[in-house]
């Protein structure tokens, strides 16, 4: 699991943190957004953080909906969903990856959904988070 860097900063990451950081996955992290945008209609974007323990995220929104939190680190970054149980029951029924399966059976589970965190580090990546996105906003 990759470690957000933006732990205890006080403000939000600007463009040349987030180059300087993500390395070569920041044109994945351009893509994704781009990609949502487009397909998904996710049309608001602010950074957040909950705590400084926490660091920044990046909250990708459909109207007033969160689909999917993208926190940076070095060489990649994590995107974060709260799936409820109708899309938890989608995305096991959809055709995705084994190893992503996996992580959705061991996610652990809230009152908000069920907390499914993926790693992304390749354009492989980037095609799951798309997917498990469509199917938030699906369920």
């Amino acid at each position: 699991m990759l470690t957000n860097t933006f732990i205890d900063k006080p403000d939000p990451p600007t463009e040349a943190d987030l180059a300087a950081v993500l390395g070569p996955t920041k044109a994945l992290w351009d893509q994704l957004q781009v990609d949502l945008a487009t397909e998904i209609k996710v049309d608001v974007q602010e950074w957040k953080s909950y705590s400084r323990k926490a660091g920044w995220a990046l909250r990708l929104r459909h109207g007033k909906r969160a689909i999917v939190y993208l926190s940076p680190s070095r060489g990649g970054f994590t995107a974060a969903f709260a799936l409820g149980d109708k899309a938890v029951q989608a995305a096991r029924e959809s055709g995705l990856p084994a190893r992503v399966l996996k992580i959705i059976d061991e996610a652990r589970r809230y009152a908000e959904g069920t907390a499914v965190r993926i790693d992304v580090k390749q354009p492989k990546d980037v095609e799951v988070v798309k997917r498990l996105a469509a199917i938030k906003l699906e369920h």
